[in-house]
């Protein structure tokens, strides 16, 4: 992988952080219009709930060991010599 080939790659990171942003923003607003004590309102705050790991833990976790990757690939490419 070559520096100029990261760009599928950073705009895919930003559309799953994108879409995981506004579909918290949408069931905290679904969850506050139908109440917290319906059936549907603890689905929703069940699935908030769910989700809010992979938001605030695991992709950011991805991206930094993806951006360690691309920068050792980086650095071990530049002391090999090796040109792709």
């Amino acid at each position: 992988m070559q520096v100029g080939e990261l760009y599928g790659f950073v705009l895919t990171i930003v559309l799953v952080g994108m879409i995981l942003g506004v579909g918290m923003l949408v069931l905290a607003n679904f969850s506050t219009s139908v109440g917290s004590t319906t059936t549907a309102g603890l689905a929703i705050n069940s699935t908030i709930g769910s989700l809010r790991p992979i938001a605030t833990t695991w992709l950011p976790l991805i991206v930094t060991v993806s951006v360690l990757a691309i920068i050792l690939t980086v650095v071990i490419r530049s002391f090999s010599g090796v040109q792709r």
